[in-house]
C-alpha cells in the first residue's frame, strides 16, 4: 500500500512541476520521509528550491476539486520562478503579533504607581 501511495504522491508532484521549463527540475534527497525535494536549474530563473509536504499531496489527491487546486498551483509556481529563491507547499502562515484593540494598553503596574 504505501508504494502506491509513493507513487501518486511524486505522480501528482511531476505534474504540478511540469509547469517549469522540462529538464530544470531534478529530485534530490530529503532528509525526511514527510517531503519531497526538487532542485531548479535554469537560465533566467531565480528559484532553486521546491519542497512539497507528501501529507499535503495525500490530501490533494483526495480533494474533488484537485483538478483546479492543481492548476492553481502551476500558476503559483510558473508566477514564483522570477521572483523567489525557494516554493513551499503548503505555504507557512506567518501569524501577526496581536494588536491592542482601542486606546493604550496600560501594564497594570502603571496603573497601580498612578493611583
Amino acid at each position: 500500500m504505501r508504494a502506491s501511495k509513493d507513487t501518486q504522491e511524486l505522480n501528482l508532484a511531476e505534474e504540478i512541476l511540469s509547469a517549469l521549463p522540462e529538464g530544470s527540475v531534478m529530485r534530490v534527497c530529503s532528509d525526511d520521509r514527510d517531503t519531497l525535494r526538487y532542485a531548479v536549474r535554469a537560465a533566467g530563473m531565480k528559484l532553486r528550491q521546491i519542497t512539497l509536504s507528501r501529507a499535503s499531496l495525500r490530501r490533494l489527491a483526495e480533494d474533488p476539486l484537485s483538478r483546479v487546486k492543481i492548476d492553481y498551483l502551476r500558476r503559483d509556481i510558473a508566477r514564483s520562478a522570477g521572483r523567489r529563491e525557494s516554493y513551499q507547499y503548503p505555504r507557512q502562515i506567518k501569524h501577526a503579533t496581536r494588536r491592542p484593540k482601542a486606546g493604550l494598553a496600560l501594564r497594570p503596574w502603571v496603573l497601580a504607581s498612578v493611583m
